[in-house]
Order: structure tokens, then sequence, then C-alpha cells
């Protein structure tokens, strides 16, 4: 690995560790073993590398997600959805470093504006990655109308067992019962009939 990957690895690990708003550019390069300098030559500022090794760990977290939710013979999207919200609800308790740096991320896009549109088109990507994992087909095969709204209200429904698990973990809600509340929601959503 070079100087740019070396530094790109060690961002990802800091951003675990310290989350984006305590990483400092002594860390980063204490991380990678390179030189401070390094970081502005190759990425032009800490802010920039560690949007990108975030960019880098959500990508690798999807991807992880994708795969273990794969369908199994006989499919049924039930039971896949299920295995989806105990991967996630896992994943929230397992992993709260990659999510407080996720919401760091929003945060730090309200400060700097540059960092909103990839961030934009990162939540629409998401989008279309949440459709095609509850369609089980490739994502450039999910429809616009599919990941605004399908992929759309799983990523919401998502963000927000997160931000209840972050900030309660003692009483994070469990996939069993965040799937009760979905076919609850469901009973109101349909249409009247006449």
């Amino acid at each position: 690995m070079g100087n740019r990957e070396d530094l790109l690895a060690g961002a990802k690990r800091c951003l675990r560790e310290k989350g984006y708003d305590r990483t400092s550019v002594r860390d980063i390069a204490t991380a990678a073993g390179v030189s401070t300098a390094a970081i502005g030559y190759h990425y032009g500022s800490r802010e920039t590398l560690l949007t990108q090794a975030l960019y880098e760990l959500l990508d690798e977290w999807g991807d992880s997600l994708g795969r273990a939710l794969a369908p199994e013979g006989g499919h049924d999207a039930a039971a896949g959805f299920a295995r989806m919200w105990e991967s996630l609800v896992e994943q929230f308790r397992t992993h709260p470093d990659l999510w407080t740096a996720t919401v760091e991320l929003f945060l730090q896009a309200q400060r700097q504006p540059d960092i909103r549109p990839r961030l934009a088109d990162g939540v629409s990507q998401g989008w279309r990655g949440m459709a095609a994992i509850l369609q089980s087909t490739p994502e450039e095969a999910v429809s616009d109308h599919s990941a605004r709204t399908l992929g759309m209200i799983q990523a919401a429904l998502m963000s927000g067992v997160m931000f209840q698990s972050l900030s309660d973990p003692a009483n994070a809600p469990t996939a069993d019962e965040v799937l009760e509340g979905i076919r609850e929601l469901a009973r109101y959503a349909k249409p009247a009939t006449p």
C-alpha cells in the first residue's frame, strides 16, 4: 500500500475509535505511519479524508449487508425482511462507533456545504440499495419510484431505530419490536374501503 491508501485505512480506524470530530490530523498520520503533510498532499484536508473514509466504511457495510441478506433457497420476502431487521439491530448494537460517525457526518454537512452534494448522492444511493435488498434485485434494476418510496422509507425507519439504539442502548428496539411496529403502521396505511 502507498501513503494514500495507508491514510485512508488510518482514517477509517480513527473514525471507529475516536469519531469524526475527535480525530485530529496527527491521529490519522500516526495510525497511517506517515507525516501529517501527506494528508494535505493526498487529500487536501482532514475533512475530505475523513469524509472519504466514512463513505468507504458505509459502502463496505452496505455490501456486507447485501451479501448477508441475499435470498436463500425458497425465497420468502417476509423472512428476508425479518433477517434484514435482525441484522440491522445487531449492527447498531455491535458497531455504535460506525453509526455515531455517520451521524457526525450529517452534522458536518450542516457546517460544510461542500459535503452536502456528496452526502445527498450517498443518501439516494442508500435508498436504491435498500430497495434492491428488499426486492432481491440488482441496484441498477431498481426503478426511481421504488428507490424514492420503498428504499426511502426503509432508510428512514433504519435511521430512526439507529438513533434510538445509540441514545439508549439498554432499551434499544429489538428486531421483533420493529417488525411488530411496522405491521401496526401498515394497518393505518391501507386505503379506506368504500
